[in-house]
Order: structure tokens, then sequence, then C-alpha cells
């Protein structure tokens, strides 16, 4: 841990050389509606976007040095695949892009559902949807987006993805989910190159981490700034638009508070060196596992500039994360989920 100033890393068993930073997209999808069927609806975006902010953020974090960017169909109904593949178009050979399936995606009503019945049979549909949205010939990283998938159906599936790498259609696979056992069904595909789950200062995921090392597979970080609370700007009084899927949060909570009061304690290590509060975030998760790559959302051009700026600085250092880790422990004990 420690050390200089991390740039790069090598993306699992795909041999992919990549940012050590990645761009997540879920943001840039716009608004879009969570409807299962027979069950309450709810915000699934993060509000109102500017598809040309988007492009030029996206620009931006070319020109610092990412090279890999994460979405998913589902992300504004379609809309983040469209937008990232416009934002990349000419640059196709020096990005990578990953992207995620396994929903059932409505691009007219941007309404989006869960049917784990129907990803088997609809896999090779949604590949192509995916293609066509990015403006692209082959998928770099095609992940699994049903966390909870049946393991059965999984061993299933992996053999269609191993069919799909064999096709040209996509490079590498890999599963988006934070349950070990799940994963570990993918993790001995031959083209199985990346787990994707949540990991930051306050939620830690020591065994799918060991898992990734075991198994030769890089660790994509959903969630590394706790939807934009370890940028230490949100407060007690802070709300959201109806259309965010934060507004579903009140920071009236009591452990929302206490959230609050762990991030503030952990402000001086996290902008020690002149770091910024995000930038901090990515240095802990940087010098926490040699095998993982975050990837912050943006909407615009200055949260882009922020989290590309972390690449100029080295990981924390060792006493550095154990105080983080004790700060957590302290203040996140009666904090809750």
């Amino acid at each position: 841990m420690g050390g200089g100033t991390v740039l790069t890393r090598i993306l699992g068993k795909s041999g992919l050389e990549v940012s050590a930073l990645g761009m997540g997209c879920w943001a840039i999808g716009g608004p879009w509606t969570w409807a299962q069927p027979g069950e309450e609806t709810h915000p699934a975006g993060w509000g109102k976007i500017d598809d040309q902010e988007s492009i030029r953020a996206i620009h931006v974090g070319v020109e610092s040095g990412i090279n890999f960017f994460d979405t998913a169909a589902n992300y504004g109904a379609g809309h983040s695949e469209e937008i990232l593949g416009q934002a990349l178009k000419g640059m196709r050979e020096s990005v990578v892009i990953a992207t995620k399936f396994g929903h059932i995606v409505n691009e007219e009503e941007k309404i989006v559902y869960a049917d784990d019945s129907k990803i088997l049979s609809n896999v090779r549909n949604d590949v192509e949807n995916s293609l066509r949205r990015l403006q692209t010939d082959f998928i770099d990283i095609y992940q699994l987006h049903a966390a909870e998938y049946d393991p059965e159906r999984a061993l299933e599936l992996m053999g269609v993805m191993e069919d799909l790498v064999q096709e040209g259609k996509i490079r590498w696979y890999g599963w988006s989910t934070d349950l070990v056992d799940r994963a570990r069904v993918f993790a001995e595909g031959e083209h199985c190159t990346s787990i994707q789950f949540r990991l930051n200062a306050i939620y830690d995921n020591q065994e799918m981490r060991d898992l990734c090392a075991d198994f030769s597979l890089a660790g994509i970080n959903k969630d590394p700034l706790n939807k934009g609370v370890l940028t230490g700007k949100f407060s007690k009084s802070t709300t959201f638009p109806d259309d965010d899927i934060r507004s579903q949060i009140s920071f009236q909570d009591e452990w929302i508070i206490r959230r609050l009061r762990t991030v503030e304690a952990l402000r001086d290590i996290f902008t020690s060196g002149g770091r910024s509060m995000a930038q901090g975030a990515l240095a802990y998760i940087w010098a926490l596992d040699k095998n993982m790559i975050p990837i912050p959302g943006f909407k615009t051009v200055e949260q882009v500039k922020d989290n590309a700026g972390a690449l100029k600085f080295s990981p924390l250092g060792d006493d550095e994360i154990d105080q983080v880790r004790r700060i957590v422990t302290e203040y996140e004990s009666e904090a809750g989920a």
C-alpha cells in the first residue's frame, strides 16, 4: 500500500490495460423509472441531465487519461449507452467499454423492470440492442446485472457468454453482484474477467476482494463515493428532486446524520496532501486492494475533473487506511446499513 501515483490497472484475466479510475455512466442516463409489474414504481435515475455536458465530461475524462467506461442497458432505459456511444465515436480502439444486461428495457417509455426468467432467452437480443446504442461492433466486458440470479441458470448463461465471445460480439464478461456465491459461479469461466460490487470507505467486501484475487479478476467498484456522501458536500438539509433516486432518502434520518458525522471525521485523512474529499475516497480504495477499479459517477465536467485529479496522487498509506477503519468502526457502529 502507499507508493507512487496509480495510473493504470490490468483488468483481470483480460490483459487489457485500463486507467485505475473508470467513469460510471449511470447518472448520465437521466431520469427513468423502475416499474416492476404490480409493485410501486420509483425513480431510478439521478435527475435531469444535459446531454452535451455529459459528452463534454466524457471527453474531459479521456483527456485526463481515463479510458474505462461502465454503463448498463437500463441506465436511462438505454440513454446512457446512446450518449456514451456518441461521445466515444472515433476513439473506440483506445477505450474499454463495459455494459450490463438482464432487465426488461422500454426505451420509449423510460421504464425498466426485472424478469430473471427471460434473461437467457433475451441475452442475444440484449447484446444487439447495446451494440446499436453504443455504436460499436463489440463490447469489451458484458456484465450480468441480476445480482441474485439462480446459480444453475448462471452456468447455462455462462455458456452463452462464451459463445458470444467466439462470435466476436463481446470480448470478456463479468457479473455485477455483491453476493460472493453468485460471483463464484462465473469466476472460473474462461473469459470471465471482472466482478462489479459495492466498495468504499464505509462498505468493504473482503470476501469478494479475496475471490477476485484468487481467480485473477478485476474488482469494478460501484458506489465508491457512497452516492456522493463521501464528497463531504451534503448536510442534513440536503434534498433532491423527485426524479433523483436519492430523493427516497431523508437526510433528516438519524442514520444519515450519523453517516455525515462519519464523513466529517474522515475529512482530515481524505484531504491530506491537498486532495479533495472525493480524491481521498478514491485513494483509499486504491490503497485497500491492487485489483480494484473504482467507477465514480458524474453529471458535469467539474465532477470529472475532480475525480480524475485523484490520478495525480498516491494511494493512502497503511497508517491512513487504519485510521479510516477505526473512524468508520467507531462512528458507524450505531448508524445502521
